[in-house]
């Protein structure tokens, strides 16, 4: 035998008498701690579920380099550079990528009839020997840097982690069958625009009132939600006065929590996003911020490059995928090397609050069972860039601050916001993640959540986001929302009984009005605008159908809806942070227009580009807020 395979063989992976030493004795005694270090690092591992190791690395007592040389001579095992040394592709199949993730670990070389498998986690060998079972399999361990064994095990296993990442979501709840049946759909789509081209031909006046009458009708289903989230948010502030204070949970061992921050093609925000990680308190030996890029994206991949990045946040590539670049099938690759128990999700222009996580953590601690997801409050930290970032910010506090919270509690579907969530990752995972096809694919997974019977909750937490203040660009991305929203509510109603069944009549009500009802009023705009020329004396479809009275009825309600959202963009800024937007509320009804753009461009890529990502980009606006 080699020297080589004698060096190799001759570890056994525990520790022997010379290095039984616990490892933070062991680290003071190698003189790279002292003893108020390890007494601190003790003191904290009794409030969180980490080992000691990780501590010190997270706190920066000691290098990771100094720690697994140290876990080489604690179990007497080979430290080896994974880099320099990679496997190679054949070993593969020694191991099972689900187990490689589990366990932390890549089948790194062959000696005889003996496999070298690199770990950072030497104490959890047993665990993977166990779960292997008898085959006549020698499994031997060997000391790597963890971040090289993610990305070997990304490597040997990337045929089998980039397709299930695109088929994590079984198929009959995802969109990913949309484009298989595009002849189909693009035949049906010309059926009907034939049928009613020939209606507007034959009847136009009809024609034109049956499409007023449909959006007068989703106007109304709109209005309606919205009035009973007023209501709803009123009548909970009335409780909230009289409630008891709440009970303080006994004590716990704090969890590990990841955190998965997609990025594509930013050369502006990476430098802002770290700073304002940093600024978290939770215990970063428990904080795992993985930034997530596609293999392609060279830009950003040369941005995080030239950055120092902490231990507690690592870099994930997402290898190419037959051309579908999206942020769910990102977040589906990069999950599968999260270490976390608790699974977020923030966005690259987010400045989280510092306290957040441990908000998260807490709520899941005293939370039912049920509880599968937490929403976050998005707020925007450049209100003051124009006239559009205003109105974004009004729109979007209206929504976060009174309408979702109302709809929440009149027991509807919560339809996710795409970033500030945090899941339960065994129900996370339980449910597939997030649909890799879906350009809404927080809406889609909330709607899943609840038809699996689980709940979400809002968190009064809130993240500062940059609001979106260019035109096309404004389009582009509620283009994508729209389109998304569509998609979401067919794939769904599938099978409309089933839906039924699973969500009650009630939610079911509620899906047509968040989902079809509010693509509807984007799209019938342009026709709801038209009853202003009633009053200005020129002639409308509807007054020749229908007749004064129904019109009357129609203008009427136009008029409360209008008032409606002038209460709810009043009530929504009237706190102390936003009342500057007061004067801007009512400016609103010039801003919503742009929608109906954006409807027309998401019903174009329903049919020709279902599944195309268009990417918002960020950076561009100056912050004129502290964030």
């Amino acid at each position: 035998m080699s020297d080589l395979r004698l060096r190799l063989l001759s570890p056994t992976g525990v520790p022997d008498e010379r290095t039984a030493l616990p490892m933070g004795r062991q680290l003071v005694a190698d003189g790279l701690i002292t003893e108020p270090e390890l007494l601190n690092a003790l003191a904290l591992q009794r409030r969180v579920d980490t080992r000691l190791g990780d501590i010190l690395v997270a706190e920066g007592t000691v290098q990771i380099t100094d720690l697994l040389a140290a876990l080489a001579r604690q179990y007497n095992a080979q430290q080896i550079d994974l880099r320099a040394t990679p496997p190679r592709h054949s070993i593969a199949a020694a191991l099972s990528h689900e187990l490689c993730l589990h366990y932390h670990v890549v089948p790194w070389m062959w000696v005889d009839n003996t496999l070298l498998v690199a770990t950072a986690r030497p104490d959890t060998f047993d665990a993977l020997k166990r779960s292997i079972g008898v085959r006549g399999l020698l499994l031997l361990p060997v000391i790597a840097d963890p971040s090289a064994i993610r990305d070997q095990i990304g490597r040997l296993y990337n045929p089998e982690l980039t397709v299930k990442a695109v088929t994590r979501v079984s198929a009959h709840e995802s969109c990913r069958n949309w484009g298989a049946n595009n002849t189909a759909r693009t035949l049906w789509l010309w059926s009907a625009g034939l049928a009613l081209l020939a209606c507007t031909i034959l009847a136009p006046a009809w024609t034109a009132t049956a499409a007023c009458l449909w959006a007068v009708v989703t106007l109304m289903a709109t209005t309606l939600m919205k009035a009973g989230a007023l209501i709803a948010q009123a009548a909970a502030g009335l409780r909230r006065r009289k409630a008891p204070a709440p009970t303080v949970p006994p004590p716990f061992r704090l969890p590990r929590v990841s955190v998965m921050v997609p990025l594509l093609h930013e050369k502006e925000i990476a430098n802002a996003l770290i700073k304002r990680m940093e600024r978290l308190t939770y215990p970063k030996s428990l904080l795992e911020v993985v930034l997530v890029l596609e293999a392609s994206d060279t830009m950003t991949r040369e941005t995080i490059a030239r950055t120092e990045l902490p231990t507690w946040i690592s870099v994930i590539e997402v290898p190419d995928a037959d051309c579908l670049t999206t942020k769910p099938r990102a977040l589906n690759y990069a999950l599968d090397f999260c270490k976390g128990s608790i699974i977020g999700v923030w966005d690259a222009e987010d400045a989280p609050e510092p306290d957040q996580i441990e908000k998260v953590v807490l709520r899941f601690q005293t939370a039912p069972a049920d509880v599968a997801c937490l929403q976050g409050i998005l707020d925007y930290y450049n209100p003051r860039t124009n006239w559009m970032s205003r109105c974004f910010t009004i729109e979007y506090a209206t929504w976060w601050r009174l309408v979702l919270p109302g709809i929440a509690r009149m027991g509807l579907v919560i339809p996710l916001g795409g970033t500030t969530l945090f899941f339960r990752r065994n129900i996370l995972e339980r449910l597939g993640g997030w649909d890799a096809h879906n350009v809404t694919e927080d809406a889609d997974l909330g709607v899943r959540l609840a038809r699996h019977g689980y709940r979400t909750e809002l968190l009064p937490t809130v993240t500062h986001e940059e609001a979106n203040c260019r035109p096309w660009r404004w389009v582009r991305q509620r283009s994508r929302w729209l389109k998304g929203f569509m998609i979401t509510y067919f794939v769904h109603m599938r099978n409309p009984r089933q839906v039924l069944r699973e969500l009650g009549w009630w939610r079911v009500a509620g899906l047509q009005v968040i989902f079809l009802a509010t693509f509807s009023q984007f799209v019938m705009a342009p026709l709801l605008w038209s009853f202003w020329l009633i009053p200005l004396g020129l002639p409308h479809p509807v007054l020749q159908t229908l007749g004064p009275l129904p019109v009357s009825l129609m203008i009427a309600l136009f008029l409360v809806s209008e008032g409606l959202n002038l209460i709810l963009g009043l009530t929504a800024v009237s706190g102390r942070a936003h009342r500057h937007l007061w004067p801007w509320v009512p400016t609103m009804m010039f801003y919503f227009p742009l929608g109906a753009l954006a409807a027309y461009k998401a019903l174009y890529e329903m049919v020709t580009q279902p599944f195309y990502w268009d990417k918002t980009q960020h950076g561009y606006a100056e912050a004129t807020e502290e964030v």
